[in-house]
């Protein structure tokens, strides 16, 4: 039944968001237009993820194009793993919002637009924004690039918060109306199984591996 269940398993996605930067410290908005570095938390954070999941036979690293993705995980990298960068797998662009201070009136705005998309208005976006629709069109082509390799079977992607959340979306075909429903902090783990047919969570928001000790330089 063991040997069943794995030849049921085509390929297994290890989904991290990026380690901590100062703009994620000070509660600031980076999105896509923000390519900024991670911060010493952050490289705490890659370091205490590597520890945890170096022994994985990782075939292939995806990351975004945004440079705080590879940074979180350099030290897989570095071990010779293949890795790609992906747009698709990108930040949603917060537009004008990106990289503004956090007043009472950009709170209020973020608080409408999230309510808006919960309450199904999909296409509605900040000025020079995505939308919630846009996102999922280049994250649908991000995953038939990733699909298209039937050799991988182990595979990390390391992404960004919001953008993970509609990509487990995507993935486990639930509206994006249910995007909520994906908690995440700063390189949190999510994964995910591939069926032939369907893919399943298996592992929900695991942050274990950021109470381990960090694997000395």
């Amino acid at each position: 039944m063991t040997q069943r269940l794995k030849r049921m398993i085509l390929k297994t996605l290890y989904i991290v968001r990026h380690g901590q930067t100062d703009l994620n410290k000070q509660g600031i908005v980076q999105g896509r237009g923000r390519d900024t570095d991670l911060n010493d938390e952050g490289r705490k954070q890659a370091s205490q993820f590597y520890t945890a999941y170096k022994t994985v036979p990782f075939d292939k690293i995806y990351v975004s194009a945004l440079k705080r993705t590879q940074q979180s995980v350099q030290q897989f990298i570095d071990l010779g793993i293949p890795f790609e960068k992906l747009s698709g797998l990108d930040e949603l662009a917060w537009g004008i919002y990106e990289g503004q201070p956090s007043t009472p009136a950009n709170r209020a705005a973020f608080l409408q637009i999230m309510r808006d998309w919960l309450e199904g208005k999909l296409d509605v976006k900040f000025e020079n924004g995505e939308s919630p629709n846009e996102v999922k069109e280049r994250q649908l082509e991000a995953l038939k690039i990733i699909m298209s390799h039937p050799e991988e079977k182990e595979v990390l992607i390391c992404m960004h918060g919001r953008a993970m959340r509609l990509f487990l979306c995507v993935l486990t075909g639930k509206p994006l109306t249910e995007m909520e429903n994906y908690p995440h902090q700063n390189l949190v783990l999510y994964k995910v199984t591939y069926d032939g047919d369907k893919f399943e969570i298996v592992d929900f928001n695991n942050a274990a591996h950021l109470k381990t000790p960090e694997l000395p330089l």
